[in-house]
């Protein structure tokens, strides 16, 4: 039996990689670890926690905690990172070791304020259709958009910073997964992923997903694409899109 650690991304919670881990969980025999990071998510009685009151050094403890715990129950270990969790999971595969790792929409470099500007387009055009409510993106940026505490975003450049050097000792297979619209992450973060990782990298851009790409209207086809690499051996770099 493998063990299978997914960490979710900045100021987000477990629920963004949940219908990953359901699938993985449900299709394998895997133990599958989904831990929330300190300061992030709902706490007691449904509040919401302080972001004000946690270092990354803590989200980095979390992190490897949890992996150092699958690590002791079993022998193969499989990475799983969204966002600023991407970073975090290749961080572990750099220090450690992993089967393979899978970085989800990974905050490498920068936000893309002008695809979040498109995306703001969008929710008037789906406003005027009365759609808007049930979009999951608009309820992400909504629940984002100005709650984000400036000491909580110097500690996630801090945590970008203190992860980075690790993508150049990362030597397993990498699948690295992308959307096109991403508000948040501009897809020419790849670049920089796929340049730094010196292990062999299977790439694929996702053209209507947006940063919640395990949440999104196409995730079956991003669920099914980590499952597929998860399974097979990856044996040469190579660059996919899927419409």
């Amino acid at each position: 039996m493998s063990g299978c650690l997914i960490i979710h991304g900045f100021t987000g919670g477990p629920y963004e990689v949940e219908p990953l881990a359901d699938h993985l969980h449900q299709v394998t025999d895997w133990e599958i670890v989904s831990p929330r990071l300190p300061g992030h998510g709902l706490g007691e009685n449904g509040k919401e926690l302080e972001l004000t009151k946690v270092t990354y050094q803590e989200w980095i403890q979390t992190c490897e905690q949890a992996y150092l715990d699958l690590k002791k129950r079993h022998e193969k270990i499989y990475l799983i990172g969204f966002s600023m969790g991407g970073m975090i999971s290749a961080f572990l595969a750099g220090k450690y070791s992993c089967e393979k790792l899978v970085l989800l929409s990974t905050s490498r470099k920068y936000i893309s304020i002008p695809r979040m500007a498109l995306d703001i387009i969008g929710f008037g055009q789906k406003a005027l259709q009365r759609k808007l409510k049930t979009d999951p993106l608009f309820v992400h940026y909504m629940g984002k958009y100005g709650s984000v505490p400036i000491r909580a975003t110097l500690e996630f450049l801090k945590c970008m910073r203190f992860t980075k050097p690790y993508l150049k000792k990362v030597h397993c297979p990498v699948f690295i997964a992308q959307g096109m619209q991403d508000g948040l992450v501009p897809y020419k973060t790849v670049h920089y992923l796929d340049k730094e990782i010196p292990g062999e990298t299977e790439i694929i851009y996702y053209y209507d997903s947006k940063h919640l790409i395990c949440l999104g209207e196409d995730k079956e086809v991003v669920i099914d694409g980590v499952h597929r690499f998860l399974m097979r051996p990856t044996t040469t770099k190579n660059a996919l899109a899927m419409s």
